[in-house]
């Protein structure tokens, strides 16, 4: 966690314009002297720093869930400058947080949407993050730098470095060079919030949510920067917040019609799910049976969801078990679990702008609970069904070629792995699966071949280079294996080079 927080520390300096006096009208957005494709490439360097992080959090459900959200909001905007590529990922970390990043690029920290109140709550933030980038804020402020932008990741490289041997050094050094001119141009980021409050408002409001979810959110975060002892949420401090820009969104919201939007219910799951991983895991499930025996929830199947997951990573396999069973029996009996008995029994609902739904959610916790009770057979069977009707679902692809792995049956689970990697190209979880499988089958040339791929997507440059040679070593493969691989290295070795001139 501390280079997560070192990159957004920097994202955030280099936000800061040096002459603000200089800067285009902040609705021109054509003004900006960075390209798209320096955009993309800035971002795409923090990223790699980011996904390289173990606080990045590399769960398909949970990813597919923001992308989803993400692109309802896009896809229902008028707003100009939405058709970019956009990005949404997750950050482990408790923190109220979330923050957008060149090239499109947007994050949010597991404690903000934990802290969402309501599926329109984290909309807004969303709406107000994408606007950030509509408006090129980041781009436009990087481009009035008086250093060039390739720099400004040496200077990330340098504050990661010393993170290794001191946090309270590398943040020192950040913050004392930069701490005056944050002060200095406050008034101007401030300039940028409100505008993203307005362009995120119709942004929320083209998509169907409530816009109350917006004041809603922002005064309760005020009231909690009011009250916190440690200093105010983190969201707070990375995007200033007033009275007046409160008092600005009410006075937008308090004309609209009244519109009740109901949470979906992949909102509720994936909130249970990250509660249920947060923390120390006997934690997680304590906290979760005692909410269920006080009754304190909502939604009954929702709080046992996520029970379920809590035992699951508390390595009580058989308790998961018996709860899931619970669960299933709640769905039958309760009439109250309605929308989440329709997802799962034979009822699968097509949602626009959804590829991962409740009832996607279900079969694979169904077929991991069979999994970690040594059911491998009747896992398989579950697997293999959920993958028949969710095939776009990662966590049931993931589940079945694990399991195929569990059944000593690696062939098939390569087979199955390959056949997915025509379509999915960046996973890397299916690339340590199929590690795996040509570890399983003797074939250490495509192992390490494979794994290289991994430490590719986590961003280790060098890990994946040292891979590749590795395999070269055992030579074993075809010619046509083996130029592929060279290739790849040349390809790779490249690409550190670049990286590592652009540090200088």
């Amino acid at each position: 966690m501390i280079l997560i927080r070192l990159i957004l520390m920097l994202s955030i300096m280099m936000s800061i314009p040096g002459y603000a006096h200089e800067l285009p009208e902040l609705g021109d957005i054509s003004q900006a002297t960075l390209t798209p494709y320096q955009e993309r490439q800035l971002g795409l360097q923090i990223m790699r720093q980011i996904r390289a992080d173990p606080g990045y959090l590399d769960d398909p459900e949970i990813a597919s869930y923001l992308s989803n959200l993400g692109h309802k909001l896009i896809a229902n905007s008028n707003e100009a400058g939405i058709d970019q590529t956009f990005e949404f990922f997750a950050v482990q970390d408790p923190s109220i947080n979330a923050f957008a990043l060149p090239g499109g690029f947007m994050g949010f920290n597991s404690g903000l949407i934990i802290a969402a109140q309501s599926e329109s709550e984290l909309a807004a933030v969303m709406s107000h993050e994408i606007a950030h980038v509509t408006q090129k804020h980041l781009a436009r402020m990087i481009a009035e730098q008086k250093y060039d932008w390739v720099k400004s990741i040496a200077s990330l490289a340098v504050a990661i470095l010393a993170a290794r041997s001191s946090a309270q050094a590398s943040q020192a050094i950040l913050v004392a060079s930069q701490a005056s001119i944050i002060q200095s141009k406050l008034d101007f980021t401030r300039k940028h919030e409100k505008e993203a409050d307005r362009i995120g408002l119709n942004i929320l409001l083209d998509a169907g949510f409530d816009p109350q979810g917006m004041p809603a959110f922002f005064e309760r975060l005020q009231k909690a920067g009011r009250f916190h002892e440690t200093g105010a949420p983190s969201y707070l401090r990375t995007h200033p917040l007033t009275f007046e820009r409160i008092a600005d969104i009410q006075n937008r919201t308090r004309e609209m019609p009244y519109r009740q939007v109901p949470d979906s219910i992949d909102f509720l799951l994936i909130r249970a799910k990250l509660r249920a991983l947060q923390g120390k895991s006997y934690d997680a499930v304590a906290q979760f049976k005692a909410r269920l025996e006080e009754k304190r929830y909502n939604n009954e199947a929702v709080e046992r969801y996520g029970y379920i997951q809590a035992l699951l990573r508390d390595k009580k396999a058989h308790q998961a078990n018996t709860e899931l069973n619970r669960l299933y029996q709640l769905l039958h009996d309760d009439p109250s679990a309605s929308v989440l008995r329709d997802h799962v029994l034979g009822k699968p609902i097509r949602i626009e702008y959804k590829q991962i739904i409740a009832g996607a959610m279900m079969e694979t916790l169904s077929a991991d609970v069979l999994l970690a009770n040594d059911k491998t057979a009747e896992a398989l069977k579950a697997y293999q069904r959920g993958v028949k009707i969710y095939p776009q679902h990662r966590a049931l692809v993931h589940g079945y070629a694990r399991a195929l792995i569990q059944d000593k049956q690696p062939q098939a689970a390569l087979d199955f792995i390959n056949k997915q990697l025509q379509f999915i190209q960046n996973d890397a979880q299916l690339f340590g699966l199929q590690a795996q499988s040509y570890e399983l089958l003797g074939d250490k040339m495509l192992e390490h071949r494979a794994q290289a791929e991994v430490y590719f997507l986590k961003g280790h440059y060098g890990a994946a280079i040292d891979q590749l040679k590795t395999a070269l070593q055992h030579g074993n493969g075809n010619f046509y294996q083996l130029s592929s691989i060279e290739a790849r290295l040349k390809q790779l070795q490249t690409l550190k080079s670049d990286e590592d001139k652009s540090e200088k």
